[in-house]
Order: C-alpha cells, then sequence, then structure tokens
C-alpha cells in the first residue's frame, strides 16, 4: 500500500513499471513481471514498419478498383484486414489483460505518421489502458531544420490521438536543442506522460574485420545521471503532465532518487535482463524499507522534494562547478 500511486490516470501498486523489450513480449514473461510486483508493463513495441507492411499486403491481394466504386472499401480494409503482425500484437494485449490486473500499456516505434496511425484504435480496442509512442528521428540529415522534427513529433501525437480516448505518453531521445520546450509542445499538444529517455541503439567498430557492428545493448547504471537532471528540471518548471525516468535506472535507491526528483514512475529494463525480474521484489523492497527511515508514508510525499530553488541552481550548473578531488 505504501506504494500505491499512480501514472497516466492509472492506478498502480508500485510506481516501477517494466519498460517495453522482449521482458514484455510474451503472456507468461507479463505475468512473472505483475507477480514480482511491477506496477505496470509496457509492452514490447509494434513497429510502424511493421504495421505498414502488414497494410501493403493486403492491398497487394486486392483489387484496387474497387475503392473508386466503393470509397469505404478502403476504410474496411485498413480498420478490418489486419495481417499477422497487427493479429499477434492485439491478442497479447488482450491475452494479457485477461491474465494480470495490473496496467498493460501498448508500445509503438514510429519516425512518422501516416496511415499507420489507425492502429491506435485497435490497440485501445483490444484493452491497451494506454499507449507509448517510442518515436525516433535521426537528425542525421543536414538539410533538416530541426524545427521540423519536433513538429513532426507533435503531428504524430495528435493523429494518434483523433480517434482514441486513451491516454498517450511519448518516449524521448534526449538529443534535442531545447528538451524543455519539445516536453511543453507535446504536453499542450495531448501527451499525459513524457518518459525520458529513450535509449537508442549504439555503434561499435570491429577492429579485425574493419566493419561497424552493434554496440552494447544493455544501459549502464552511470547512464541515469542525465535522466536525473533533466526529471528535475523539467518538473520544477511545472511541466503539466507526468514524468517517467528511463534508461540506467538499477536499484531501489535509484527509483527514489528519480521521485525526489520530481519522477512519477521509473521504467526497468535493464537491470532485469542482468538480476532477472523477480529482482523488481527487492527494489520494492528498497524503496519501502528507505520510507520507513524517512517516515514517509506515500510515494507522493517526497515526490519532488529536492527541487529546491537551490538545488535546481546545482542541477542546472553541476558540470561548471569546480570539484577538489585527492589523489592518492
Amino acid at each position: 500500500m505504501k506504494l500505491k500511486t499512480s501514472y497516466l490516470g492509472l492506478e498502480i501498486k508500485s510506481p516501477i513499471i517494466v519498460s517495453s523489450s522482449t521482458l514484455t513480449g510474451s503472456v507468461e514473461s507479463i505475468k512473472h513481471c505483475a507477480e514480482a510486483g511491477a506496477g505496470a508493463v509496457i509492452l514490447k513495441s509494434i513497429f510502424e514498419e511493421q504495421i505498414l507492411s502488414e497494410i501493403r499486403r493486403e492491398e497487394r491481394y486486392t483489387d484496387n478498383e474497387i475503392y473508386d466504386l466503393y470509397p469505404e472499401a478502403q476504410e474496411y480494409l485498413n480498420t478490418f484486414m489486419r495481417g499477422t503482425e497487427i493479429e499477434i500484437y492485439e491478442k497479447l494485449v488482450r491475452e494479457s489483460k485477461k491474465n494480470v490486473d495490473i496496467p498493460i500499456i501498448a508500445s509503438v516505434n514510429c519516425s512518422t505518421d501516416g496511415e499507420w496511425t489507425s492502429i491506435a484504435r485497435e490497440l485501445q480496442d483490444a484493452g491497451a489502458d494506454a499507449i507509448e509512442l517510442n518515436i525516433a528521428i535521426s537528425a542525421f540529415d543536414r538539410d533538416l531544420d530541426p524545427r521540423k522534427i519536433e513538429e513532426e513529433y507533435v503531428k504524430i501525437l495528435k493523429d494518434v490521438e483523433k480517434n482514441i480516448n486513451i491516454p498517450v505518453s511519448v518516449k524521448l531521445g534526449d538529443h534535442f536543442t531545447n528538451i524543455s520546450r519539445m516536453a511543453f509542445s507535446l504536453t499542450k499538444a495531448g501527451a499525459k506522460g513524457l518518459v525520458l529517455f529513450n535509449r537508442f541503439y549504439n555503434p561499435d567498430i570491429n577492429i579485425e574485420k574493419m566493419k561497424a557492428v552493434p554496440g552494447n545493448s544493455i544501459s549502464a547504471p552511470e547512464e541515469n545521471h542525465n535522466t536525473l537532471r533533466w526529471i528535475s528540471l523539467l518538473s520544477s518548471q511545472g511541466l503539466p503532465c507526468e514524468l517517467s525516468a528511463s534508461r540506467g535506472v538499477y536499484t531501489g535507491e535509484d527509483v527514489v532518487k528519480q521521485i525526489l526528483a520530481g519522477a512519477k514512475t521509473v521504467q526497468v529494463c535493464s537491470t532485469l535482463y542482468r538480476n532477472g525480474i523477480d529482482y523488481i521484489k527487492q527494489m520494492n523492497a528498497d524503496v519501502e524499507a528507505w520510507m520507513d527511515r524517512h517516515n514517509f508514508s506515500n510515494v507522493e510525499s517526497f515526490r519532488g522534494i529536492v527541487n529546491k530553488k537551490e538545488d535546481i541552481n546545482v542541477v542546472e550548473r553541476l558540470q561548471y562547478l569546480r570539484r577538489n578531488y585527492d589523489i592518492h
């Protein structure tokens, strides 16, 4: 009961949420997460490319001339005649809802708006309690105006929200020039939550084969500092939506830090790959033990309390403050 809180308007029994990954890609694994004490799960993402591929496949086997005679045929196709990938994902939503009593949040990995956004209504109808948009637009083109990227994020969010009434959160990367502006723009456009931050797979180089290869896909505990900084900065600015901390959250102590900074929830993944799903029990126990030591009866009572003016000044300027270290 001490850990009970809410996220996106959903009641959850713990602020610890299992983030989108293979850990949330099957009903059995999701049941394991719930039994271990997770407050909610973000389902393994379905990708924009998967959705579009299924739509295209159906179109290839349909006489396009029928659309001239019956315009509603295209709407029927896009709404009801879904292919294998989408059917499997919707089944995962439905079966998960039947087997656990924690919120099930669907996840869509995307980079553009368009016809794929209609899938949001189907995910809602399948029983999803909310949708997390994992938007990843890579700014590698030197001619791409940064403002266009920000506008695309907002447009994707609005297009997804058009025909649904469940809450939508957006998972952001940390490569924006002005993260605060992006956060407030998305909130104004209707985002009920923001997840900070997405972790992009890093490249590496095999020096023997002299070729690019995938780097480490598991986050490290040290990666939580940038998340901690921005959770604190945004919450102290009165951002009118809920913040969920992601990337580098490994222990119950990390959970406490993020909530002290203003996070409503935290999302965990890498620590469960290293320590097993049952480690959620230990993280919950460690948070409760800390709360007992400091006489907090509920999570909300200590959320954001470090965001006093003097602490925010430290958060903003920390990299410029000179510190002396003894070297032995």
